[in-house]
């Protein structure tokens, strides 16, 4: 978190999320950091609700298509993410999890989106798993899920 006075005044046009971002009179970056045993301070990674997938140039929040996801029945939990495209620059890619794997489709998890919000929020990828790997807290750990299904396909 940081303020002062050369901290931007907030989002054009977006009240409710610059109020959400200024809570307490704080600017909550969204950044993740840690302090070495000398005091350095080190960014780490940006909490998973201010991760940013840019397809086509269009700003596409993973929390906001992981909470869609998560409606659909037999589904327990799910990681969304970008992956590099040829077209577009970067796609969204969804993981499932779901206790069986068999009872959902990728087209159909895409068209629930697209039913839902913008189309262009829909994933491109998606994979299906009966467990989603787990931190220590017991959170999806976001980093184990794309360095095995970080592909495209």
């Amino acid at each position: 978190m940081v303020r002062g006075p050369v901290v931007f005044q907030g989002y054009f046009g977006q009240p409710d999320v610059t109020a959400y971002t200024f809570r307490g009179n704080w600017h909550h970056t969204g950044d993740i950091g840690r302090f070495d045993e000398q005091g350095y301070l080190y960014y780490v990674k940006r909490k998973p609700e201010k991760e940013l997938i840019k397809p086509g140039g269009e700003n596409v929040y993973p929390a906001e298509v992981e909470s869609v996801i998560r409606q659909m029945p037999g589904v327990t939990d799910v990681c969304v993410f970008g992956v590099p495209d040829p077209q577009w620059g970067e796609a969204i890619k969804a993981v499932v999890e779901t206790t069986d794997p068999s009872h959902l489709t990728a087209a159909q998890v895409i068209e629930f989106v697209a039913s839902k919000i913008a189309r262009f929020k829909r994933p491109k990828w998606v994979a299906f798993t009966t467990s989603l790997p787990r931190n220590a807290e017991g959170l999806v750990d976001r980093e184990a899920v794309k360095a095995t299904w970080g592909g495209a396909n």
